[in-house]
């Protein structure tokens, strides 16, 4: 198999090589557009991914009140609702559905529907972490948020909270890697990321193993990335000598 590594230089118009591998004066290579494509399914990624930790840990929360049967039954059936219809089905409900119902939101861009969808999707996931995360702790925490008077919103900020998420930060690792495999979906809307780019590129250059592959990296890279990032937070939050109990500290 002969090897083609300069169709990344060539423009996407005229398919001429362009010097440096970059476009100038308008015109774009398949380098520029793989760049691009990148940097939208980083974005669609991270947002998604602030969506989910926001209210995956609200969710996960409600599932450990103590005294609260109906909010507890509120975050269960999130996550059973989110975590068992397929992500492109929710991302077509999302994009068509929705808007249809909500006309308000017939105004929202591709990138705000895909992320919104995904977000929410992931959420079920992180909510079930943080809620193992909260019961895994003794019962002593939050005993001890009630002794000194804090509220329960209190003392889940203060002292529930802080021990549980470094609990979890492992899965949470795995969770914000795969959040990037999954923003692959967002082709289905015709958002440009990277699947898009690899899906049209191929088709135009006839070269589907030499795009294939640029993609995969640039996917790896970003997925180590994470793991890098993920990994240096858990060693600076880490408590020394701290080791979860089995308990019940979410009052289970």
């Amino acid at each position: 198999m002969n090897w083609d590594w300069q169709v990344y230089c060539k423009d996407t118009i005229e398919g001429e090589v362009m010097p440096g591998c970059f476009g100038s004066g308008g015109d774009i290579t398949y380098l520029d557009w793989m760049l691009s494509a990148w940097g939208w399914t980083v974005s669609v990624a991270l947002c998604a991914l602030l969506v989910a930790l926001v209210v995956g840990s609200i969710i996960g929360v409600l599932r450990t009140l103590p005294d609260s049967p109906w909010l507890v039954r509120l975050g269960n059936a999130w996550v059973e609702l989110f975590r068992n219809i397929p992500l492109l089905v929710q991302i077509f409900l999302w994009y068509y559905v929705v808007p249809a119902l909500i006309p308000a939101m017939r105004s929202f861009s591709p990138f705000i529907l895909v992320v919104i969808a995904l977000g929410l999707f992931t959420s079920a996931r992180i909510a079930e972490q943080v809620r193992a995360g909260i019961q895994a702790l003794p019962k002593g925490q939050r005993y001890a948020g009630m002794a000194v008077g804090f509220t329960t919103a209190q003392t889940y900020r203060y002292v529930i909270l802080p021990m549980a998420y470094r609990i979890i930060i492992p899965p949470l690792t795995s969770e914000s890697m795969n959040i990037f495999k999954n923003s692959s979906v967002a082709f289905a809307v015709s958002i440009a990321e990277l699947t898009q780019f690899y899906l049209q590129a191929s088709e135009e250059t006839s070269r589907p193993m030499e795009i294939y592959i640029g993609v995969v990296i640039l996917y790896v890279i970003s997925a180590m990335a994470i793991n890098r990032i993920m990994a240096f937070v858990e060693k600076k939050v880490r408590v020394p000598g701290f080791v979860a109990a089995g308990g019940t500290g979410g009052g289970h």
